[in-house]
């Protein structure tokens, strides 16, 4: 067993996905086995049984930038030790030696009571217990998805800090240009990962220390507001498309409390963004609307009943409550102001009106045709407008 389950069995944390090597056998040995091969870039196999990942000892030799140009060696020949020196991290670059259980056909480890069971060439239980996140081998340049992972470590292990030689060569990376190799899925994946863990602003101090926050996401302005705004939005455990539309609600260069227009730089900003990351639909519209709405989000106490609705039908409210919900989650947390009360008591107050009703009654007295929709929304909005009017 190697990687993040070893790792986090020795943090004491539960362990989710269990990965592991396989030495001395090749694809053909496995398949006659059962093992199902899933691995397009190289060799790796699920087990027929548990479906665990079952993955080849291999090494990998640079080819090109980015981290698709490797050139991968799988083969009997492979050992245990060259495959854990590949890896990125030391704390990622320890294995527990296998038992099988022949009455159940399954692996276990018995490293829980004889840590000689761990194979640890790279000083990875060293570092585990300094709480420091270490590059294996110069070899981690050759990778720049690498500075994102280690980017997340930091926000997912709060207490461990990146070794100086670590991040020096992770600037290099960035300053010679590897950093630039990174595709937007990879970039979107790491950054998402990232969001959801318990102290994202971690991940984001490491990319700007580095250098890659610039390159990466040149549209945010990052400071210790937005540190704080993602970190809040951790602590609220706010779903992913809140977490995204609290950092670039909070970080956008041109989004400023006192503003209470919407920027259409601003918002084609957010839009290129999402473009060039290829982030998800969810959140790029939950995101669109925050950064649109939440300075008015801030001010709604101050808003007449007439306001209020438009700005409810502005967020599209009245068919989609539940994203609605998350938009008044996004700007609590960018402007922690207390405001979203009222807009709340506002939907609930407007959700009263019978708006079938309405729309029949005005096409039943002939006064206009069943086509024309303009009118009926007219009647529906004044409707609502005085029903939010009760609410003093």
């Amino acid at each position: 067993m190697v990687g993040g389950a070893v790792r986090d069995m020795l943090l004491g944390l539960p362990v989710q996905d269990r990965d592991w090597v396989v030495v001395g056998s090749t694809p053909e040995e496995l398949v006659a086995l059962g093992y199902l091969p899933v691995g397009k870039d190289f060799p790796v196999f699920l087990h027929p049984k548990t479906k665990e990942e079952y993955a080849l000892a291999r090494t990998e030799r640079k080819t090109s930038r980015g981290y698709r140009g490797f050139e991968v060696h799988a083969a009997p020949d492979v050992t245990l030790e060259q495959d854990l020196s590949r890896r990125d991290l030391t704390i990622n670059s320890i294995a527990a030696c296998a038992l099988i259980d022949w009455a159940t056909g399954r692996f276990g480890t018995d490293f829980d009571t004889d840590t000689s069971a761990l194979i640890d060439p790279c000083g990875g239980q060293r570092d585990i217990q300094d709480k420091v996140l270490r590059h294996v081998t110069d070899a981690f340049a050759e990778d720049p998805v690498r500075i994102l992972r280690v980017a997340r470590f930091a926000a997912r292990f709060t207490d461990f800090s990146v070794a100086p030689e670590t991040m020096a060569l992770m600037k290099r990376m960035v300053s010679s240009g590897e950093a630039n190799a990174l595709v937007a899925e990879r970039v979107w994946q790491e950054l998402g990962n990232g969001l959801m863990q318990a102290k994202p602003s971690r991940m984001m101090h490491v990319l700007q220390e580095c250098g890659a926050l610039a390159n990466l996401l040149p549209e945010l302005a990052w400071n210790a507001n937005a540190s704080a705004v993602v970190d809040r939005a951790a602590d609220a455990q706010a779903p992913l498309p809140v977490r995204f539309a609290c950092m670039v609600g909070s970080s956008m260069q041109a989004v400023v409390s006192k503003q209470l227009e919407s920027d259409p730089n601003l918002i084609s900003a957010l839009n290129g963004l999402c473009e060039r990351l290829r982030v998800p639909v969810e959140c790029r519209e939950l995101a669109a609307v925050v950064v649109r709405e939440h300075a008015h989000v801030a001010r709604s106490s101050a808003l007449g009943a007439e306001g209020l609705v438009q700005l409810l039908e502005r967020c599209d409210a009245f068919r989609r409550p539940l994203r609605f919900a998350d938009v008044l989650l996004a700007c609590e947390v960018i402007s922690a102001a207390g405001q979203t009360k009222r807009l709340e008591q506002a939907l609930l107050a407007a959700q009263t009106i019978a708006t079938d009703k309405i729309a029949n009654e005005a096409i039943n007295t002939g006064a206009i045709s069943q086509n024309n929709g303009e009118v009926i929304a007219l009647a529906i909005h004044n409707a609502r407008v005085r029903a939010v009017a009760k609410l003093g």
